[in-house]
């Protein structure tokens, strides 16, 4: 069932708005959203927004994704996506953020947009305790060597979405089934399994407040 804004949950921050997902997202309602609320920033009818959701088990292929590295084919939906990177899982106790950013008024710079994509996650991991840091290995934040959280970005009129996805308490065997951002022999890691917080609520609460820190609450 497709969900619309209207079905979101939480107070906007003008301009820039907080949207929480209840339920989890089907894929293809979440990109047509991101789409539609991209075209509507660029155009100047909507605000920015960090939409925060999750969404069913699913395999999602980046634009730079080879087919090699989908081992299980069957297992689940594999969607083609627009965003960069290649193969990732998402699946429920993974907080996916949809971050949908006018880079025309903060500055046509993409790679110092991944950049603070990847400050914030670290961040937002610190204030649950976690010590995460950047890889020579691909772009993510890992935990002494292991992943926890991806970054694939699309940009389009100088309009971000799609963003990033963080390990809260995933079943980590679930990313078997593909060769996780095409690291070959790089483990998958959680906040459970690091013995970390895991309640979503205090997860979201970290990631806002740290989001307001490295991108700010609103535009000057």
């Amino acid at each position: 069932m497709r969900q619309s804004p209207e079905t979101l949950a939480d107070a906007p921050l003008d301009p820039l708005e907080w949207l929480l997902a209840r339920e989890p997202v089907p894929y293809e309602a979440a990109v047509a959203f991101m789409d539609a609320r991209a075209a509507a920033i660029a155009d100047g009818r909507a605000g920015e927004c960090v939409w925060l959701l999750e969404h069913p088990p699913l395999y999602t292929a980046g634009t730079s994704a080879d087919p090699a590295e989908l081992v299980d084919p069957r297992r689940f939906p594999v969607h083609k996506t627009g965003r960069g990177g290649r193969y990732t899982y998402h699946g429920p106790g993974q907080r996916v953020a949809y971050v949908m950013l006018d880079l025309n008024a903060r500055g046509r710079d993409i790679r110092g947009f991944v950049a603070s994509l990847e400050d914030w996650l670290i961040a937002a991991l610190a204030e649950l305790g976690v010590a995460g840091e950047r890889s020579d290995s691909g772009v993510g934040i890992f935990v002494e060597g292991a992943k926890i959280a991806s970054i694939g970005v699309r940009v389009r009129r100088w309009v971000t979405f799609h963003g990033v996805s963080l390990n809260v308490a995933p079943n980590l065997e679930h990313f078997s089934g593909i060769v996780p951002c095409g690291l070959h022999g790089t483990p998958v890691t959680s906040l459970a399994a690091l013995g970390a917080e895991t309640d979503m609520t205090r997860v979201d609460a970290a990631l806002r407040a740290c989001f307001e820190q490295v991108f700010g609450a609103k535009l000057d």
